[in-house]
């Protein structure tokens, strides 16, 4: 007679942990998800990865006079890779996470997402891992432009001093982007606020148009701002006069107050509900029929 070994019936937190993926896998889908919407649409594509090569193309072949900007005179593309490297990194984090909650918001989506078993923190998280991404592609096109093209050179020694920066300058960028997107009346001012932020901050952080003696005040206000110091910290790491390991403490811990600044504001002031007009939260009733 045969006899058959009864098996012992799952508990209900193994059928809970078989049925529901962990936060990790639920992170990753998310920014797959959001890495979609970026690729969908062109006008983001083009003004956060293609517009910053173009600018290096165009300043490394018009500029043949060395560039200094505090480390010491370097070809004008040595300066350029890396300076367009952090810019390309700092507007991917900012402009993608702000706008892209920000017309989420508006068109209703995060209100769903709210409603689902998704837990907010892993959709929060999938977007900022979705733009450290986009970052880590855009500087990688830069400096793969910048070698192979212009002999930007690298030096290995210095690249976790290089790696530090690129994370803690593009986490702090995302931090902001937290900060528009909870900030932004609606998803239609968020493109034109993050412009206004990211470009003038370009300029006066020695990205785009390095200032051998610009006005005090100009200094100061550069000095103030987080993307001249991402900048500084991430070119340090590809100055041949700057020697290895290149860390560059006080700039990182600059870039790390402006982003935990950015979460509080986040924290204070997101909401997931659409907004009406004035940026004013949407009354349930209006919301619930959205």
């Amino acid at each position: 007679m045969r006899t058959s070994r009864a098996r012992a019936e799952p508990s209900a937190a193994e059928l809970s942990a078989r049925a529901w993926p962990s936060w990790g896998r639920l992170v990753w889908v998310s920014m797959r998800s959001q890495n979609r919407t970026f690729w969908r649409n062109p006008v983001p594509v083009f003004f956060t990865l293609g517009l910053p090569l173009i600018m290096l193309v165009l300043f490394g072949s018009l500029f043949s006079w060395d560039i200094d900007v505090g480390f010491g005179p370097i070809p004008a593309a040595q300066f350029y890779a890396p300076a367009l490297a952090a810019f390309t990194a700092a507007n991917a984090a900012l402009s993608n996470v702000g706008i892209t909650l920000a017309f989420q918001r508006q068109f209703g989506l995060l209100k769903r997402i709210k409603g689902t078993p998704l837990p907010p923190s892993a959709f929060l998280g999938g977007t900022v891992v979705s733009s450290v991404w986009i970052a880590l592609l855009g500087t990688l096109i830069m400096f793969l432009a910048g070698v192979l093209f212009f002999d930007v050179g690298i030096a290995a020694a210095k690249i976790p001093a290089a790696a530090l920066s690129f994370a803690v300058g593009t986490a702090a960028f995302a931090g902001l982007g937290l900060a528009l997107a909870a900030l932004s009346p609606s998803g239609n001012t968020a493109p034109a606020v993050a412009n206004a932020v990211i470009l003038p901050m370009a300029f006066v952080s020695n990205v785009f148009v390095p200032a051998e003696d610009p006005p005090d005040w100009l200094r100061i206000l550069g000095d103030v701002l987080p993307l001249k110091h991402f900048s500084s910290a991430f070119s340090a790491a590809f100055h041949p006069a700057v020697a290895a390991p290149a860390w560059r403490g006080t700039d990182l811990a600059i870039m790390v107050a402006w982003g935990a600044g950015g979460a509080l504001v986040a924290w204070r002031f997101f909401d997931w509900m659409p907004r009406v007009a004035g940026g004013r939260r949407a009354p349930k009733a209006a919301a619930g029929q959205a």
